[in-house]
Order: structure tokens, then sequence, then C-alpha cells
């Protein structure tokens, strides 16, 4: 008999014993991060191995004149140096928008484009060569803002049609303008959302080496495997069969590292032309320079309700600060308004929302990709609409409940649906009912909910292929080895596949290893992003598992003359269903059936459904998923009213994950998702100095190129909340299983970061009526609301003056 997995093999879950699935285990590679003897990719040496740094913009646009590397060459040390003219093929993680170079070639787009690269013996030398590329200028006016940019006549891209917008999008769905002409009440407002970044522990790290029969392979903290293999083969020219991409464990990324970067074409290069292997490892500053963080949002929202709370029409317009390049704009662009159409009905709707080009580095994919700005506007909308008709807040909410298996006003199919029971968990947990109204002032509470996906439902590029695989091996020893494209990033994709497949097999978690993200060992899986693993991998996972537990128990079951449905796998075992006495152990199965079938490995693969989940339009495929979480957050705060300060004291968040295959990860997940919300809120700031100010925020003469530098470019400077900054948070899994995900399973990584932002703001308002619409919350704000509170309740009380003698 199994002893189990630190407690959790033989534990019986929902009555069935030897469940994993459901089971309350913790990460498979946990304790190898706890005792330090993980490897991430700045801990891999290799014998001859040489050391690279970047040639970065001082400026935020200038031209490139000229680059002279001669006295870097010639510093002792120094092994190569190349630049832009190296690797002059554009790039791009979505192929529609290549705008990107390895190196700027012709024109530095922000303060920290890199333009060459050297390697040498250290990372000393190679810092101290940097300083010696010799780069000629033609400093450019910077454009700083979207309002900047969009006015100007000087393209950041001269090759881009549209000046400096990189995406525009305008989709209608029904009669928005009758819905408002209609409306009991219209809610109107301006919300402001900053820019905040990611901040992972581990900086980007690479490292490229080509072996003797000239196999190029990179060592990569990346995301995102799969799409770094194949624009490193677009821009270094080589066919895709002589590169090899191999993700060593990642110190978290959050979204920053969905992309590829600088790092790993200069690395790869580098080694090409030195022929030694070279690792190029960021700074604190350079991470917070390659950024892909939270565009900034400037909204303006429109919604009517009737006199009931039911949302008639919403009419949103949206102007996002793209930064210089185009990463993932084209997507985000378009989820600022697609994934705004659930939970809610919405009578009519209209979404205008344009990206553009500005002097700053790259906006990109954080968590909650595109959606959070947008959830944070509606959700305050709603909770002024509820006070405006007297109607509770969460109820208000009830009333425009979207259902499970429905269909969103812009044609996205919602299988389940757990919002209802999540906003009834919150609603109970939180004391809303006794508490709401009665807390003294300075305190208060506010409610908000979202929507996110499980994965989206189309691949980056055009392609049938599917969008991940799973390869497994039965070992005679008992042992599961699982092959995966995936990458796991501190989420637990690892735990995951190994939960799915030990459950079906019958082994313990100990017996299942998982070798992932390696590009020559692996099936193909896009990456982490999107919140797509669990429901695509985890598929996949499960159609292999359960074809080779079909072969185990069939050989059993032809052992012991019975029917192979009356054979279950479960506490490292093969037993009788009808009577559990009867049992083998689990490796004598796996021989059983070794021998009757030869080696045991089976394939499993898994594509999202492309009928009847998304409307006929062009962009209605953006934003579908094969299934939706939902969630509902309560936060209680307390606000000094002489100071301005917010203090967290509780939030509660209650998740539809569809089945939690991991509920420790789950909760994990969650209580992650509110830190990285409540914490860019009201902290995190990730900007750029705008034209005319100096550090101390005085006006000044800018001077050529001087603007664009970062205000924030290390962990001292760009606030984060400690442990000691946050208060209590409650994690409430709700299970509304879909029948799309693995065992139902759907998203528990983005979807619990939406609403607590909105949820924050109305606690804040309802704890001494000041509205936040544009974040970050701050002490300033508050204080300056408390003012105007204050000045209006003056005026409301000031005797009017006395009428002049003889005037009408």
């Amino acid at each position: 008999m199994s002893a189990g997995v630190g407690g959790s093999a033989g534990q019986t879950v929902g009555g069935t014993p030897g469940r994993i699935v459901g089971g309350r285990h913790g990460k498979i590679d946990a304790i190898d991060a706890m005792v330090g003897a993980t490897k991430y990719t700045d801990d891999l040496s290799l014998p001859r191995m040489l050391h690279a740094k970047l040639v970065r913009s001082p400026y935020a646009h200038a031209r490139i004149v000229r680059i002279d590397t001669s006295r870097a060459e010639a510093l002792e040390g120094v092994h190569a140096v190349i630049t832009g003219a190296d690797m002059p093929e554009r790039y791009g993680v979505i192929p529609w928008t290549p705008d990107e170079q390895a190196l700027a070639a012709d024109k530095a787009r922000f303060v920290g484009d890199a333009v060459a690269a050297v390697a040498a013996v250290s990372e000393e030398v190679a810092a101290a060569a940097c300083q010696l590329v010799h780069v000629q200028w033609e400093v450019l006016p910077a454009l700083t803002t979207p309002a900047a940019a969009l006015a100007s006549p000087l393209r950041i891209h001269e090759a881009n049609k549209h000046g400096n917008v990189t995406k525009h999008v305008h989709l209608d769905f029904g009669d928005v303008d009758a819905g408002l002409r209609d409306a009991a009440l219209v809610v109107e407002g301006h919300y402001g959302f900053h820019g905040s970044t990611h901040a992972p522990l581990e900086p980007h790290c690479a490292i490229g080496w080509q072996d003797a029969a000239g196999l190029l392979t990179v060592w990569s903290s990346t995301q995102v495997p799969h799409y770094l293999h194949r624009e490193l083969a677009k821009v270094l020219g080589l066919p895709a069969h002589r590169i090899r991409v191999i993700q060593p464990a990642v110190g978290g990324a959050f979204g920053g590292k969905s992309e590829p970067f600088d790092l790993e074409f200069a690395a790869a290069l580098l080694a090409i032309r030195t022929g030694r292997p070279v690792k190029l490892l960021y700074t604190r500053e350079e991470v917070f320079l390659a950024h892909r963080g939270r565009h900034p949002f400037d909204m303006h929202y429109r919604t009517g309700f009737a006199a009931d709370g039911r949302i008639l029409a919403v009419d949103a317009k949206s102007v996002l600060d793209g930064g210089a390049y185009s990463s993932f704009g084209l997507v985000t662009t378009y989820y600022s308004g697609q994934l705004l159409a659930s939970p809610y009905v919405f009578g009519a709707y209209r979404f205008d929302s344009t990206r553009v080009y500005t002097n700053k580095p790259a906006c990109g994919p954080k968590r909650g990709h595109g959606s959070v700005q947008p959830r944070f506007a509606i959700e305050v909308q709603l909770d002024k609409a509820a006070r405006a008709l007297a109607i509770d807040p969460i109820e208000l909410r009830r009333r425009n409940f979207i259902g499970a298996d429905s269909r969103t006003i812009n044609g996205f199919h919602v299988g389940s649906n757990g919002f209802l029971e999540c906003l009834d968990k919150v609603e109970e947990a939180s004391g809303w009912r006794a508490r709401r109204g009665h807390l003294p002032r300075g305190r208060g509470l506010g409610v908000a909910g979202s929507t996110y996906i499980s994965g989206t439902n189309y691949c980056i590029y055009p392609s049938d292929l599917p969008q991940s695989g799973v390869q497994l091996c039965l070992d005679r020893s008992g042992r599961v080895r699982v092959f995966a494209g995936t990458s796991d990033i501190g989420q637990g994709s690892t735990t995951m596949l190994a939960t799915l497949v030990a459950d079906e097999l019958g082994v313990a978690l100990d017996d299942v290893r998982v070798l992932a993200a390696d590009t020559d060992l692996t099936p193909v899986d896009l990456g982490a992003y999107s919140s797509r693993i669990t429901l695509m991998a985890g598929n996949a996972a499960l159609v292999a598992a359960r074809d080779l537990s079909g072969k185990v128990k069939a050989a059993v079951a032809e052992k012991w003359q019975c029917a192979a449905r009356d054979i279950v796998l479960c506490d490292r075992r093969a037993q009788r269903l009808d009577d559990p006495a009867v049992h083998v152990s689990i490796q004598q199965a796996f021989q059983w059936a070794e021998a009757k079938f030869g080696t045991l490995g089976s394939v499993g693969s898994y594509d999202t459904p492309r009928q009847d989940v998304h409307g006929d339009y062009r962009g209605g495929t953006i934003g579908a998923s094969p299934a939706y979480s939902f969630t509902a957050h309560v936060v209680e705060v307390e606000v000094d009213e002489e100071t301005g300060d917010v203090r967290v004291l509780h939030c509660w968040c209650a998740h539809d994950c569809g089945k939690a295959l991991s509920p420790v990860l789950v909760e994990g997940q969650i209580e992650g998702s509110v830190y990285m919300g409540l914490a860019e809120a009201l902290l995190e700031h990730h900007e750029a100095m705008p034209s005319g100010l100096r550090d101390d925020g005085r006006r000044r003469d800018p001077g050529p190129g001087r603007d664009g530098l970062l205000m924030a470019s290390s962990l001292l400077d760009y606030r984060m909340p400690t442990a000691l900054d946050v208060g209590e948070f409650h994690a409430l899994i709700v299970e509304h299983p879909d029948p799309r995900g693995p065992h139902g399973a759907k998203e528990a990584g983005e979807g619990p970061l939406h609403s607590a932002i909105p949820a924050l703001c109305n606690a804040i308002f309802d704890a001494v009526g000041v509205r936040i619409d544009e974040l970050p919350v701050t002490p300033a704000k508050i204080l300056a609301g408390l003012r105007a509170q204050r000045a209006a309740a003056a005026n409301a009380h000031r005797p009017m003056p006395a009428t002049p003698t003889g005037s009408q």
C-alpha cells in the first residue's frame, strides 16, 4: 500500500479512495525551492562561458547616425561586439505587428532601447566596453504622452501608416444611443488607470551556445519557449530544427516574460560569433526598462440603467498608452472592450479603443491582460448607479447576471458560471448585510465582480495545429514520466499535470516526473499566458493518461478474468472495484501491461473548439475562450481622514475555478492575485518623466532628449507592499465545473485580480464619501476629496445673498 505523498496520495476526496484531484497537496517542486536547490537560468554556468552587456540609449527618441565599436573591440577581454545592423530582421510576438529589432538599427524609441551588445570574459569587462561604444545621435522630440503623440506629425515608427496609432478598434452591438435615451439613470464618468510593472524576483536572463554540430541552444527565463523558438529562427535566419530552447525554473513572470527580448537574440548571436557560451543577465534597472507591463488607460464611460438597475447600454471609449513598440498591443486593444461584456447582460454595447505609440518602455500583458483597466471603470460605474437608485450593490449585480450556457452581447459563449455563488460567498463571509452602512465613518465595504478567459481560443499566429501536447511514458518501476512544453512560472502548472496524471494512473504525486519546456524533448505548448495551461495542457494530459490507464486496466482484467471497467487504479495499486481486497501493486500492473502491449507510452493533444464560441465579425475571435472564470470581491478599508492613508483590513475573494484540481494552489493564486491588484492600486506606479519636469517635479527647460526617464527603476523606488502592509485575505473557492475543462477546471491565476481594485475604491467611498476615479489611490487624492467634500457642505449651508431692490 502507498504511504501517500505528504499525506495526500491516500486521501479520500468526495468519497472516492485514492483521489488526488481535489486533495490538499502542495507543489511537487516546493522542497527544492525552499532549500535553494532550484536552478534558475543565472545559476547555470558552462565551460568557457562569456558574459554580455547591452549598450542602451540615453534618449527617449533619437536617430542613430553612426555607431563606432572599435574602442570597445580593442579592450582586453572583449570577444565580440554586435549592433542592430547584425540582426536587421523585424519581429513581433504578434505576427501582424513586427515593429521591433533585436537591437535598434535606425533609431532609439525609449530611454533604454538597446542598440549594441558586447561579449567579454566578465560582466565587468563587458560593462566597461559598453562605455567605449560611441553612438552619434540625432536627438528628436520625445512624445511621452498619448495626447502629444496623437497631436504630433512626427512618427515614432515611420513605416506605420496610421501616424502614432498602433491599433484602433470600434465595435457596436445594439442601439447604444437609444438605450441611453431610454435610461432612467445615466452614469457618466472619466477614469484613469496608471501603468504598473511585474517586478518578478528573478531578472531576465539568457544563455546562448552553439555546439560543434551547429545546434544553437538558448536557455532563457522566458514564459513562452515556443514563441521564442520561432522568433530566434526568424531573426537569426536559422532553420527551426537547428535551434533548441530550454526554460529552466522561472522566478516569477506575471506576463513580463511572455515575448522575446533583446537579451535572448544578443546572447544567441554572440555565442555564434565567438564559438563560446554567452550569458546575458539584466540588472534590476533593465528589468524595469524591458517592462511590457500594465497599459495606462484613459477611459470615458457612459452607462444607462433602468429604474430597477438593469444595464440598458454601455458606451466605452479608451485611449491606451502603448509605449514604444506593439508587443501584444493589437490583442490588448481588443481585450479592452471585448472582455467587458460578462458577467453582466448589456442591453446594448459600444466600445472605441485606440492604442498609441509613445517614447516610453513598451507596455504589454501584465496579469489580467487588457481587461483589468476597463473592469475598474465599469465596476465603479455600477457602484455609483446602485447608490443613485438606492439598490444594494450586490443586488444590482445579481439583477444583471448573464447566467450559465449563455452568450454575451458581443457573441462569446459562456459555459459554466458560478458568479452568483461568488457573490453569495463574499456577502456572507464579509457580513455584508449586517455591517454595510453600519460601520463608523472612516471604515467601509466595497464590492465588485469580474470574469476572465481560460486561455485564448486561437493561437497568436494562424495555425490548425493543437495548442498543447503531452507525452507520457510508464516505467515498469511504477513511475510515470510526463513530457510537456508547458512553462511553470510559479503558478504550479507542473504540479497540475502531475496531479491529473497521478490521479488517472493510480500513482502518488512523488511517482510522477514532469520534464517541461524543452523544445527538443517535449511536444509544443504555446506558453504561460492568458491562463491557458490548466484547461489546454490539462486536457492533453488527461487524453494521454486515460489511454494508458485503459491499457493497464485491460491487462489486469485479463489476468483476473474480469471486465476492465471493474478495475480501479489508486493508492499505488490496481484493485477490484467490487472487492478492494483483490489487488496488486501498481508496479505489477504496469509490468503486466507492458508485457501485453509493449513499451507503455502515449500522447495527448488539445485544440480549442472552433464552432459556436464567438461572433462572426472582424475581431470576433479575440477574447473568445473555451471557458470563463468568475470572481467577486468584497474589500474592507479604514481611511485616516487626517493623513489620507488607506489601510486594507480584509479582502474576501470568491473565485469560480470550475474544479479546484489542487485547492492549496488555487488558494495561493487567489491570494497572490489579490495582493498584486491591491498593490498596484495603492502603491505601484511605473511612470516615465514627462516633458518639462525636473526630478523634483518642478518645471524646467527639458533640454534635447532628456525626457522619458523612469521615475522609479529599482525596488527601492518602485513601491510594493510587504506582508506588513496588507490586511487579511480570505480565499473562497467556488466550483462550477465546465464541460470543456479537465475534470471541469477553469483558470485561477489571473481572474482573481480584476475586481479587487474597484472593490477597494468602492470601499473608500463607503468609508469617507470620496470617489477615486483616477488611479493610483494616494493620500493626496483622499485629502483633496475630503477638502472638496467639506467645501461643498459649507456652500450648501451658506445663506443666499440678499436680492437687490428693484430686481426681477
